[in-house]
Formats: C-alpha cells, structure tokens, sequence
C-alpha cells in the first residue's frame, strides 16, 4: 500500500471568517424570515445577544447563536434542511477533508457528519452492520455478533446492549496491549458452534488508556482464512488526528479493502469543543439505517442523535482550515516528538512503560509511581475499582516542555528513595 498523499489549504482568519459569514447568509434568519413552521429558533436574546460587536470576529460564537441545524447526514445527494444549506456545505468539505485527505477516501465515495462524540459513531457503525446482515442476509440478532479488545471504549458494550447483540471480548498481551491471536480462534470457534454466522469487528487506531494500535493485517489475514463473514469499523477516536500524520505507512485507510466505517473525535487531539465526533463510512451504506418515519424532514435521517448542533461542525472546519494539512503535520509531529523525548527519560531511569511510537500517550506501569506523585500530575490510572496497575500520560499542547521535566525530576528522585 502506497503512502498517502495529504493535503488541503490552508486559510487566512479573514478567509475564513468570509466564508462563515457567506454561509450563514445561505441559511435562513429566523429574525427576518416569516418563519412559521420550523420548531427551532434563535437562541435566548437577553443571554445571547446577536448584536454583540465582538461576534463580528468570532466566526464560530457568530455561528453558534445562529443556531443552525445539521440534522441528517449532508454528504447524501438527497438529504438536505435547506433552511441551514449554507453552513452544510461548509460539513461536507469537513467530512470530505477527514475521508479523502486524512484517511485516502477515493473522491466521492465516503459518506459521514459530525456526532456528538465517538460513542455515537461506534454504535452508529455497529446499528449499520447489524440492519445490513438483517436486511440482506436474513441474520436474526443472535446470528451477529460484535468482537473486540478488553482496552476498547465502554462504547463498544453500551451499543451491543442497546443493539441487542451477543458479543466477545478479547483479550490482549500484557506487555504489548495486543490481541491474542489465539483467543480470537476460540471466539470465532465458540460463537460459530453457538450460531453465530456474521460479525462486527471493531479494532482500535489508538485505544483511549494505551494509545495502542491493533494488529489490522493479523485479524484480518486470520478472518479470511477462516472464510468469515464480517464488517470492519475501526475506532481512531484518539489516534485519526494523529497517527496518519506521525505514520506514512499507516493501514488504517479507506485504501484498505477491509476497511469500512472509521471514527473520529475532534475534541480530542484537533481541539475543538465537546460534541464533535465525527463517523465516516464508504458509499452505500447509510441507507440501512434511513429512519422513514421522519417523513416531515426533507431528506430524512440517517443518525442516531437526529437534530445536531451545525456550529460544532463549523469549529472542526474552521481549525482544519486554520492549520492546512502542513501545520497540521507540524503540530501532529511536534507532540509525537516530545512524547518521544520523555520516553527516552523513562528508559534511562528505568521505568517500564507502554507507547506506540506514533501515538502521544504513555501508559506506566503502576509500581514505578507512587500515589501521590500520580495525582499530583492528574495521571488516569486504568481503574478507580482497585489498585491501579497502569498510570497514563498524554503529551497534549497544554503539556509544556518544563511540566514534564518537572515530573521527571520528581520521579527520579523517589526512585533514588527506592533504591
């Protein structure tokens, strides 16, 4: 697989500001238009004065007491709320920058929108798959089942119990947070022989306490020799902003056939406010969840949240237009590169940890750290039930340079102690 070539323009704050303000004018006003039949409105006016002189050069706060609505998925050629056409189309660039950019989509041919986070895009993956093997392949629900790691988001347990389908969890290598093959052999063995026909795979591009990557080529090189019936969705809600551009070799792609559905969290790694998940998914397969009762939306409703805010997909366009593909390469490899740097640290004290090199998290091991020096650098540990076994770093722009000498100059010296 050829490394993928990324790249969209960057724009200029003016640049930007224009092309909001032209979207706008695009969507209707609810102050000026004989507006009788629509539900929604303007936001509260003694709260949320338009007439604010600072909105003037704030594009997004401008966009936000707007208040439009981006309910549906946009990039569909018949799903349009043309009362907010303006700041959709503004959505669709986003997704498709995300889709062909960022994970090599061929022009065209993904489908997507901004979720209120990645807990929606996983489960919105998993309700797909489970209608397409419904509708297509006759599956009753206890004929799927949804497979994935022990380090997955709680997402993947909350949709298999909403969806109403049997599932396996795997479990994974201590020391390198991969799957054990050999458990995946038995789960697709116990599942068969329980009348299992069809699965949802779910692999991780970046699990949310590790930050490790599944072994894409192994799981899937393994399902086909067992002539499997399966669906790929991947969940890069931490990695997609990150490792395609610390990786160039990356296999987590819509070039890769196995591939089909990808998430992604803005809020995460791009920065942007809480509430822009983003789900991207091949061509053709958003219909298995069209909601035909909602026959009062013109272009119906293919997601599971319904009405969305259209000013959270605005701040996602406006911070990948703001950095380009370069800067945003610059940045990306900028924090892999100092959480490279305090890796190196952690080896010359000894320090046993775990990190992909293309993610900016690291997760030490428990008995390296004392309690207090955990929570005085607001470490996550991998559990609040019991002891912790692991304690998490992630090398975020907040995390400056000194911060984290700091803390290797502290940690050294309980070491010192120990010793």
């Amino acid at each position: 697989m050829k490394e993928m070539s990324m790249h969209w323009e960057k724009f200029s704050h003016d640049a930007i500001n224009l092309r909001i303000e032209e979207a706008l004018r695009q969507n209707i006003d609810l102050h000026k238009e004989p507006v009788l039949g629509i539900p929604g409105t303007y936001l509260d006016q003694e709260e949320f004065y338009e007439d604010a002189p600072f909105l003037q050069d704030a594009p997004f706060l401008r966009t936000l007491i707007a208040n439009p609505n981006h309910i549906g998925c946009h990039t569909l050629s018949n799903d349009h709320l043309s009362y907010f056409r303006g700041t959709q189309k503004l959505e669709v660039d986003l997704i498709k920058i995300c889709a062909e950019q960022i994970f090599g989509g061929e022009p065209g041919q993904q489908d997507g929108y901004v979720t209120p986070g990645g807990t929606e895009a996983n489960i919105q993956a998993m309700w797909i798959y489970r209608n397409y093997f419904m509708r297509e392949k006759q599956a009753k629900p206890h004929e799927i089942a949804v497979i994935f790691s022990q380090d997955s988001h709680y997402s993947m347990p909350k949709g298999v119990n909403l969806l109403g389908l049997p599932s396996r969890i795997l479990k994974v290598k201590d020391a390198n947070r991969q799957l054990e093959m050999e458990d995946l052999e038995l789960a697709l063995t116990e599942l068969q022989a329980q009348g299992v026909k069809h699965f949802i795979f779910i692999l991780n591009l970046s699990t949310t306490m590790f930050g490790s990557v599944d072994d894409i080529e192994a799981v899937t090189e393994l399902l086909k020799k067992r002539e499997v019936d399966f669906k790929l969705h991947i969940d890069a809600a931490f990695g997609g902003f990150i490792y395609p551009f610390t990786n160039p070799e990356s296999k987590f792609s819509f070039r890769n056939p196995d591939i089909t559905s990808i998430t992604i969290d803005a809020h995460k790694m791009l920065q942007t406010p809480y509430g822009t998940g983003i789900f991207l998914i091949r061509k053709n397969w958003m219909e298995y969840v069209c909601t035909d009762e909602a026959q009062y939306i013109p272009g119906k409703d293919y997601t599971l949240c319904g009405s969305r805010s259209g000013a959270n997909a605005i701040s996602v366009w406006m911070i990948l237009r703001t950095h380009g593909s370069d800067g945003w390469r610059v940045k990306m490899q900028m924090l892999n590169d100092r959480t490279s740097r305090l890796c190196n640290k952690l080896n010359e004290l000894g320090i046993r940890y775990f990190r992909d090199p293309h993610i900016n998290i690291i997760a030490i091991r428990s008995s390296h750290i004392s309690t207090q020096l955990a929570e005085k650098y607001h470490l996550v540990a991998d559990t609040y039930e019991h002891e912790a076994s692991w304690y998490k770093i992630v090398v975020m722009p907040h995390v400056r340079q000194g911060i984290l000498d700091q803390f290797i100059n502290e940690l050294k010296a309980e070491q010192a102690v120990i010793v």
